[in-house]
This record gives C-alpha cells, sequence and structure tokens, in this order.
C-alpha cells in the first residue's frame, strides 16, 4: 500500500477513486505513566512516556487505515493526515485519514499538466 501526503504519486495516475478512508485510534495513558510523565512535566523537556504513546498510536491509526482502504480494494491512499483530540483528561483519540485510490504506472496529472 502506498501512502502518500500529496495528491498525486509520481510515475502513477488514479485509475479510480474508491473514497474516503480512516482508522481511528483512542488511547490512554495508565495510573503509572500519568505519574511519570507529570513528575517529568515539573522538570520540563520533553516527556518520552508521551510520545512513545502517541508514536504508538498513529503506527496504529495508520494500519487501521490501510486495513479500510484495503478492504475497498485500494492499493493506495493519497492526500493523507492525521488528527487528534481530548477526550476528558486521560484519553487521546488519532484519527488517520486519506482518499483510497487505485493507482496505475503512468504520468499523473500534475506531471502531465506540466
Amino acid at each position: 500500500m502506498i501512502i502518500s501526503t500529496t495528491n498525486f504519486v509520481a510515475g502513477y495516475r488514479v485509475a479510480e477513486t474508491k473514497g474516503q478512508c480512516f482508522g481511528v485510534v483512542v488511547r490512554s495513558r495508565g495510573l503509572a505513566g500519568n505519574v511519570a510523565a507529570g513528575l517529568r512535566s515539573i522538570v520540563g523537556g520533553e516527556i518520552k512516556e508521551y510520545t512513545e504513546l502517541l508514536e504508538d498510536a498513529r503506527k496504529h491509526a495508520i494500519d487501521r487505515m490501510v486495513a479500510n482502504a484495503t478492504a475497498m480494494g485500494a492499493n493506495a491512499i493519497l492526500t493523507m493526515r492525521f488528527d487528534s483530540s481530548e477526550m476528558g483528561q486521560t484519553m487521546t483519540e488519532i484519527v488517520a485519514y486519506g482518499t483510497a485510490v487505485v493507482i496505475e504506472a503512468g504520468q499523473s496529472g500534475y506531471e502531465q499538466a506540466r
């Protein structure tokens, strides 16, 4: 599965647009992680417990988005983005989304216009 944050993939053309695809993950850091992160925030600097949590959540959201696009019959996802929000004070929602497409070798519309 090719995933691109752009509207095209160099050397490929979009043969079919399948539609919107997404992957959603809601994560919460456990009490021990929150305590450790709280102590780190007093000193300042990177809070590694939350960085790891968000990196893992993004990877999981991408995996779910790819599964969604695959089920739609796509072989690529264009204009992929992330969105996040807090739910309550202890949970974070991460969404990966984009447009599921079928791409084929050939010049993209962007390349043809140049």
